[in-house]
């Protein structure tokens, strides 16, 4: 054994003790020290494995780094008491044991050097409380610090210098306190936090070339850090999973790869005055119901990617106060149904496409928020989407606010200042209230509304709009007290409709026209309290027509002409004065996302409409969150009013399921289910009501009340898209918008839908729409780099096209 000798200085001053003594051993001299000794070691190895259960201090006789623990095999060195240790290396071999171990108690480490190819470096356990100062850990072979059971302590300016797992793993409960540490060149997770009561609380510290994650939170760990940078992974920074809990403040994430900052699973996320920057996918993305993130005076800017700086999706929350989000591609992005974005007092700005993108049910509210700079300030872009902006104001964009396919957004006291095409731009059954909103100094209109949507405009203004103030499609909007600085001339006839364009009508081409700007001046004032005519019903063959166009969903055709023809029939029997069979109108919808179900409702309520059934026919499509309220009495009064709108027509509620939890107790879903009931009761022949989603949650749903499964006279089941039936969907897209499948890429969508994985969350239509979508792409990459290509080129899609499977 080469070392020297181990000099106790026994310090109580007891008669009874000898003072000192020399020892040829660690371990002799440790079995003959007593509380409060102090062992000055020489200089050398000692293959030892030690155990301090006093409290001692050990210590270097002949300085720092002199003293070397190496023992072949097992804990290095073990601390169960109150002990100081000083400036020591420590070394193990052992891949089943830690190289020090700290059981109970409440010592002190400083200036240690850990270098190790150990399972640990150094674990902490069993309620250990310990201060380490200035230690480093060198573990290529596993965890670099472990600190578990209900264990805690300070840890001040330590580095993991590498760790061929995580970095610092804080488990079991336990609680530690980082101070100025550093951890890098790990092949884990720098920093991992998890479990219940696990928590982690870091001032200073930097997380930084991490071959994984930054910093890994899940199981309800909880953590808050402060002034911390993570940087330099190749995975996420941040991740926080399954109810975690972590505040941010002054913190800084960037040059990240992959997302920056990514909750999921009822995670909660505070940001205060950080910054996030250099990303590759998105800066913030929150997801799945329950989860949430609130960001106050935080900066995430120059994406790296191609993906939304900010993205809220599958029921999730997030808050953005006083905010700015600029230099990248996208800066929000909000869908599903029951994810929201409130943003209040921020800026978004240098935005090559979308600033705030709202689609598939998901709602935002903006108040006092500035938009610059961005190819579209806001588009709500589909069915059920919207929300409220509220003293906006977007300046230089292409077009300051688009609305698409059914979205109902509310602006009040908006300005828009120098788009490039349109102010507003409405197709495609699109609504918006518009209240207050200003419009100057578009190079094309101020307000573009075709396709004859029924938005309402009131109070609007538009200046020195180069093609119009206000370009309308018939039947038009409702518009009251709106103004324009171009004066009409009294004598200035209308100009005649004209005939629809082939393409359905696009920017800048509105079917059936009428043109208020430089020579119109003012639509034609029309009350927003005006009873608006229903639109003349479709005949019945006409939209059964429609019902056979769609691709598949055979059983379901066959399904819901039964009914029709039941339907049918009985109002023949009652003209003929006999008895008609019982008509329960309402239905359930089960299946999968994307499988048409909301799509043949809307054609349900059109046909019972057409077979003077239902007064309108039209579709009221509503969710939890719409019918739901946050206090005692307000879910009954949601559910009302969602049912009074849809008085005459079809109440669609999509995953009706979530109104019956399976852990509701006292949840306000019931209240809702409850309030249903009686109304489709006291109401049965003003509304049709369906309630869809997956065929399993729905069983449950129609138990959670004795009268809700008699209410529903059929369930109908959409059953999953198959590969062929993706093909066609994919080839009808393609015919829509004028491109062509190349000669194989039938065969290889074909192939490529039969590979895509199908669980839970396969989104079958929207999935082959996505598909497309991603081709079109890929063939705008393809033919940006031909100089001149042919008409055909720009038409066909070939298999190189198709996306990576995921």
């Amino acid at each position: 054994m080469a070392h020297g000798v181990v000099q106790v200085t026994n310090q109580n001053s007891s008669r009874w003790r000898r003072r000192t003594g020399e020892y040829e051993t660690l371990a002799a001299a440790l079995a003959a020290a007593g509380e409060g000794d102090v062992l000055s070691v020489s200089s050398g190895t000692y293959r030892e494995n030690l155990v301090l259960e006093h409290a001692v201090t050990l210590r270097c006789a002949d300085g720092p780094g002199t003293v070397r623990i190496a023992p072949a095999s097992g804990v290095a060195l073990t601390v169960r008491a109150a002990a100081t240790v000083q400036d020591l290396l420590v070394e193990g071999q052992d891949t089943a044991s830690a190289a020090l171990l700290v059981e109970g108690g409440t010592p002190e480490l400083s200036g240690l050097r850990i270098s190790t190819r150990s399972a640990v470096g150094l674990e902490v356990r069993d309620g250990a409380r310990p201060t380490v100062r200035r230690c480093s850990v060198d573990n290529p072979a596993g965890l670099g610090i472990s600190v578990l059971g209900g264990a805690g302590g300070l840890f001040e300016e330590c580095e993991v210098v590498a760790a061929g797992q995580t970095g610092i793993s804080v488990r079991g409960g336990a609680g530690p306190r980082l101070e100025r540490c550093r951890v890098h060149h790990t092949s884990g997770a720098g920093l991992s936090v998890t479990g219940e009561n696990s928590s982690l609380e870091a001032v200073g510290c930097e997380v930084f070339e991490i071959r994984g994650t930054g910093v890994q939170m899940s199981a309800r760990a909880t953590g808050h850090f402060t002034d911390c940078q993570v940087h330099r992974t190749t995975g996420d920074g941040i991740t926080l999973d399954t109810d975690a809990v972590l505040s941010l403040a002054d913190c800084d994430i960037h040059d990240i790869p992959e997302n920056a900052i990514d909750l999921r699973a009822r995670s909660v996320l505070t940001l205060t005055r950080c910054a996030v920057h250099r990303f590759g996918r998105n800066g913030l993305s929150v997801w799945d119901p329950g989860t949430r993130a609130d960001a106050n005076s935080c900066e995430i800017h120059d994406s790296t990617g191609d993906y939304p700086a900010v993205w809220v999706s599958d029921g999730a929350v997030a808050i953005l106060d006083s905010c700015r989000v600029h230099d990248v591609p996208d800066a929000l992005f909000v869908l599903d149904r029951g994810s929201r974005a409130d943003v209040v007092d921020s800026d978004f700005s240098q935005i090559r496409n979308t600033a705030v993108s709202v689609s598939d049910g998901a709602a935002i509210q903006l108040d006092d928020c500035r938009i610059s700079k961005a190819a579209t300030g806001a588009w709500f872009r589909d069915h059920g989407s919207g929300g409220t902006l509220a003293q906006v104001t977007i300046d230089e964009t292409a077009t300051g606010v688009i609305v698409t396919k059914g979205a109902d957004p509310s602006l009040e006291r908006c300005t828009v200042t120098n788009p490039v095409e349109s102010g507003v731009y409405v197709s495609a059954e699109g609504r918006g209230t518009f209240t207050g909103c200003r419009i100057t100094g578009s190079r094309g209109y101020g307000f573009h509304i075709i396709d004859g949507c029924r938005s309402t405009l009131t109070r609007c203004r538009t200046e020195r709009c180069a093609r119009g103030g206000y370009e309308f499609a018939e039947p038009g909007p409702v518009t009251e007290d709106c103004t324009s600085d171009q004066a009409a001339p009294a004598e200035a006839p209308l100009p005649v409709p004209s005939a629809p364009p082939a393409d359905g009508g696009v920017l800048g081409h509105a079917t059936s026209a009428q043109s208020y700007g430089l020579l119109g001046g003012v639509p034609q004032q029309r009350k927003a309290d005006e009873p608006q005519a229903a639109p003349p019903a479709r005949e019945s063959d006409v939209v059964l027509g429609d019902l056979d166009a769609l691709v598949g969903l055979d059983s379901v055709k066959r399904e819901v002409r039964t009914l029709i023809d039941l339907i049918s029939v009985g109002r023949r029997r009652e003209q003929a004065g006999l008895k008609a069979p019982s008509a329960r109108r309402h239905l359930v919808f089960t299946g999968s996302p994307g499988t048409g179900k909301t799509t043949v409702a809307r054609l349900y309520g059109e046909i019972l409409a057409s077979l003077g059934v239902l007064e309108r026919g039209h579709l009221v499509e509503v969710s939890r969150v719409d019918l739901v309220g946050e206090h005692i009495g307000s879910t009954a009064i949601r559910t009302q009013e969602a049912f009074e709108r849809a008085r005459g027509g079809v109440l669609f509620i999509d995953e009706a399921y979530a109104l019956a939890p399976e852990d509701g107790g006292r949840d306000f879903g019931r209240e809702a289910i409850d309030t249903l009931v009686k109304l489709m009761e006291d109401h049965r022949d003003a509304v049709v009501v369906i309630v869809a989603g997956y065929t399993e949650e729905m069983a449950r749903f129609l138990a959670s009340n004795p009268g809700v499964a008699s209410r529903f006279s059929r369930t109908i089941t959409f059953g999953d898209y198959t590969s062929k039936e993706l093909l066609r969907i994919v080839g009808s897209q393609a015919a829509e918008h004028e491109y062509r499948l190349g000669d194989d890429t039938g065969e290889a969508l074909l192939k490529y839908f039969t590979a895509l994985p199908k669980g839970p969350a396969f989104g079958n239509g929207r999935a082959a729409r996505q598909t497309f979508e991603a081709m079109v792409e890929r063939h705008a990459v393809r033919m940006a780099h031909v100089d001149e290509p042919t008409h055909e080129e720009l038409q066909l899609l070939y298999p190189e096209d198709l996306p990576e499977l995921p």
